[in-house]
């Protein structure tokens, strides 16, 4: 089961990378768009819509990897003081009376958008002969499909935690550095309790 889990955390961690490039294609849509409005007096109709898809793509396309890594936010001025069991309990009611029906709602509702869309050959009507949209409403019922199931497999942690008392794994990504951690190592590293950057010290003198 954990190897499952941990599975779909690989897919929504690889989809999660993949699009995160489109926010190096958004700046440098952006600056070529001021560069050619300002500089060359070029400007074009269609940059705005572009932006608008551009980072709705990226949003949306972001879900299920932000619901891998527990990163969305959460007010947990007293939830995390809950013992595991209790958050869990907690987590697997939320997602049962609110996430489920939500997100399945807009796989489902997304899925005709999309549909629609490429039927009547939609574009953007925000300027003269704005972009096409039926790409961008495409990636409704795909980006739902994939936070559905990451969501399904952090209801199943929540039950493998009522179960053992305990949070099980998550597939492994950047971390913040743990500086009170840090500070630990490099104590017992220099063999200095009273002063923690006493390594990184004799690390300078040496060099």
């Amino acid at each position: 089961m954990q190897k499952a889990l941990l599975f779909v955390d690989k897919i929504s961690t690889f989809v999660g990378h993949a699009f995160s490039f489109l926010i190096v294609a958004l700046a440098l849509h952006v600056t070529w768009e001021v560069f050619s409005r300002y500089v060359l007096d070029n400007p074009h109709d269609w940059a705005f819509d572009v932006t608008i898809q551009m980072y709705g793509t990226l949003f949306m396309m972001a879900g299920a990897y932000t619901l891998a890594k527990n990163g969305h936010v959460r007010g947990d001025m007293l939830y995390g003081f809950f013992p595991p069991r209790t958050q869990a309990t907690i987590d697997l009611v939320l997602y049962v009376v609110f996430f489920l029906p939500g997100v399945t709602a807009l796989t489902y509702a997304g899925y005709f958008f999309a549909e629609e869309s490429w039927r009547i050959n939609e574009h953007s009507t925000t300027t003269y002969g704005g972009p096409p949209l039926y790409p961008f409403k495409t990636v409704i019922p795909i980006a739902g499909a994939f936070v559905l199931m990451q969501g399904i497999v952090e209801m199943i942690r929540c039950v493998i935690c009522l179960k053992r008392g305990r949070w099980p794994s998550r597939e492994e990504d950047v971390e913040e550095v743990d500086v009170d951690k840090l500070k630990e190592e490099l104590r017992l590293e220099g063999g200095d309790g009273d002063r923690p950057g006493a390594a990184i010290e004799r690390r300078e003198q040496g060099s």
